[in-house]
């Protein structure tokens, strides 16, 4: 039964009223309202309604016919609200509020001041001319790239004579195309672009060629759903990998002894050699063999497409054979990597893009995998990997690899997520790191056998600084988690026995600094843990990593937060003196290894197996020189359309669990995989 009813109506008019025709101030907030609770019905009585507050209640929409042909000012602070389109019912509304909405973001706005060309106030502020160029000036331009888009395109496409069938077939490429294809404005304003370039494009079809408009309430979930994502199999995924990048070096190793690293111009061959270790004891010595080079990422699947940068990559954990039969998609072999629109799945021995996943408007910047107990057909259990997807648009799209289904979302932040990781402990507990400066926790759930799902906020951690690479202890993992960011390197209490939902860091970390000093004003864009007390971080200095200990450093028994504390340096890792950032380490703990690509191309890798135990002790002394690279690999000469690729960057490097494959990832669209022969 509705929470709604004649007699509430009128018991909160402001003044109270007898009738609903004469309310004209109506207040409904903190009644826990959902929006199945604002009855169209009743609401269209209320034809003389001014002023409406549904503030603090629980409402993710509005209903597309609520009625207010007099609405002028609408209060929605503090509700779950995801969209803002059918707001579009209210013509003559001059003042309307949403903050504290966490799912609507700057292109939200943007809308509302395109839909209600009355509107004055928003969110408290003048956004009267704004609101005009919005209205007037982007319509314009955008009109005229649409047009121009058209007539270059698509217009000699379409015949003097054509059938309904052929309209329908070039509206449907037309929309899609021109809305991958038009951009105008700040990224960060993409989704408001493409949403109104829909709109144009479709009155400019209805126009034209004589259509009808869409008059669908919400034209573009529907396009979201049906062409904006989509899941390949691994045969249209293997048709969409572009070109084949020829490898003229079959295999490359250089000794770390040679400091110019053998660095060549084009042509030049790099011959295998040994690595020796500038330790007392000979460090093993690792041979890798590149094994493919693969372009899966492409925009567009656009075969000329070197550009789009690759950024996260983590393999897929292995689950109970009898609950995967398939070898390939059970074993460890299988990575998830992604940069660009999309997230591809690659068995890293045959180098097959086992399946490909697209949104045409984000770009993916991290990978994560969780393993969830999931009720199937006849009330079953069965465990499955679900793999979360994040990136510029603030949203997770979690997706069931083995059914190929992205099966839902959460619109987690307002800004670009950087990066995301799943709680070892708690296999629906999920972090998001983002550019709001914010580090939240989710509770994903778990979906039922029609993948219905809720996902709740436990936590927010607030740093004052973008998070770019987040760690949880691994001694402790639900009760600290430590993050590296634009401004320096922060931990964090997370124990969710505590009350307070968000939280300042409990300690910020300082490290040497060029001039001999302390600091704790750097941007550390490299963090991993080597084993469960040594932290690997980058880069208060150039020319090198840290590694420090976690326990020796951070006092949990420490009273209040926001503290300062010295990193207790155990070494040096020695590394290049680039001042690029966001070339990030990654660690096999198994292994004792560290692992991180450089601005040559070049990936740098150090067996510390020989340092370890030392460091494990109470007092284990700091290792007074820079630990050189046992070992690294240098990045072949490759060709693509008759030209060598070069400036290449190693975005990331990730190893599997064994230290079997070595994936890079780089910022030329190129996913190479390396295997330890």
């Amino acid at each position: 039964m509705s929470k709604i009813t004649t007699e509430l109506l009128l018991e909160r008019a402001v003044p109270r009223s007898t009738r609903l025709r004469k309310i004209e101030t109506l207040n409904l907030s903190k009644l826990q309202l959902k929006t199945g609770d604002l009855d169209p019905r009743l609401f269209s009585r209320l034809r003389h309604l001014q002023k409406l507050d549904l503030s603090d209640n629980l409402l993710d929409k509005f209903p597309s016919s609520l009625t207010l042909p007099d609405l002028r000012v609408l209060n929605c602070n503090n509700n779950k609200l995801e969209d803002v389109t059918a707001l579009k019912q209210f013509p003559l509304l001059e003042e309307l509020t949403y903050e504290n909405n966490v799912y609507l973001t700057l292109n939200d706005d943007y809308k509302v001041m395109f839909l209600l060309q009355n509107l004055r106030l928003l969110n408290g502020k003048d956004i009267t001319k704004l609101a005009n160029h919005v209205r007037h000036v982007n319509s314009r331009k955008l009109t005229s790239k649409v047009t121009a888009h058209w007539e270059k395109f698509f217009r000699d496409q379409l015949p003097e004579k054509y059938t309904a069938e052929q309209v329908k077939s070039i509206k449907k490429k037309f929309l899609k195309s021109v809305q991958t294809n038009v951009v105008y404005g700040p990224s960060s304003l993409s989704e408001f672009t493409r949403w109104r370039v829909k709109m144009i494009a479709e009155e400019f079809l209805a126009y034209t060629l004589g259509l009808e408009l869409n008059t669908d309430p919400d034209p573009e979930e529907k396009m979201d759903e049906n062409e904006e994502e989509s899941t390949e199999s691994p045969k249209e995924a293997a048709e969409d990998m572009g070109q084949v990048v020829y490898i003229y070096d079959p295999l490359v190793t250089v000794t770390p002894s040679k400091r110019k690293r053998n660095h060549s111009k084009s042509g030049t061959r790099n011959k295998r050699s040994k690595s020796q270790a500038n330790t007392k004891e000979e460090a093993e010595d690792v041979s890798a063999e590149p094994l493919h080079f693969l372009q899966c990422h492409s925009k567009g699947n656009s075969r000329e497409d070197f550009k789009t940068q690759l950024w996260s990559c983590v393999f897929e954990p292995l689950l109970d054979c009898g609950a995967r039969k398939d070898p390939v998609v059970s074993s460890s072999r299988t990575v998830a990597t992604c940069g660009g629109e999309s997230v591809c799945l690659i068995d890293c021995e045959t180098g097959t893009v086992l399946k490909k996943y697209k949104v045409a408007t984000e770009e993916f910047f991290s990978v994560a995998w969780t393993t969830l107990t999931m009720v199937i057909s006849n009330s079953r259990k069965k465990s499955h990997n679900i793999l979360a997807a994040a990136g510029r648009r603030g949203i997770v799209k979690l997706i069931h690899v083995a059914a190929d289904f992205c099966y839902g979302e959460i619109k987690a932040h307002k800004k670009p997520i950087a990066t995301v990781c799943f709680s070892p402990t708690q296999e629906t507990h999920l972090f998001t790191a983002a550019y709001d400066k914010r580090i939240a926790l989710w509770d994903i759930g778990i979906p039922d056998s029609d993948y219905n799902f809720k996902a709740s906020q436990l936590l927010v951690l607030e740093g004052g600084s973008v998070p770019l690479r987040i760690a949880l202890v691994p001694t402790c993992p639900d009760q600290y988690l430590l993050a590296g960011c634009e401004g320096g390197c922060f931990a964090w209490n997370i124990n969710l026995d505590k009350e307070q939902k968000s939280r300042p860091f409990d300690a910020v970390f300082q490290f040497p600094d060029e001039d001999g000093g302390m600091t704790t004003s750097h941007r550390v864009d490299g963090l991993a843990f080597l084993n469960d007390d040594v932290v690997v971080s980058k880069s208060s200095k150039p020319g090198c990593m840290y590694l420090w200990s976690w326990s020796r450093s951070f006092d949990g028994k420490g009273k209040g937060c926001q503290r300062t504390l010295s990193a207790v340096i155990l070494a040096e890792l020695e590394w290049s003196t680039t001042d690029l950032s966001y070339l990030t380490l990654s660690t096999c703990p198994a292994k004792d290894y560290v692992f991180c690509g450089d601005e040559k191309g070049s990936v740098w890798m150090y067996n510390l197996s020989n340092y370890t135990t030392a460091w494990s002790s109470p007092k284990g002394r700091r290792s007074d020189k820079r630990i050189p690279p046992t070992q690294i690999l240098n990045w072949p000469e490759l060709q693509a359309n008759g030209e060598q690729l070069t400036e290449v960057l190693i975005n990331n490097v990730v190893s599997d669990p064994t230290f079997t494959y070595l994936v890079v990832l780089t910022s030329v669209n190129i996913t190479a995989i390396w295997k330890k022969s």
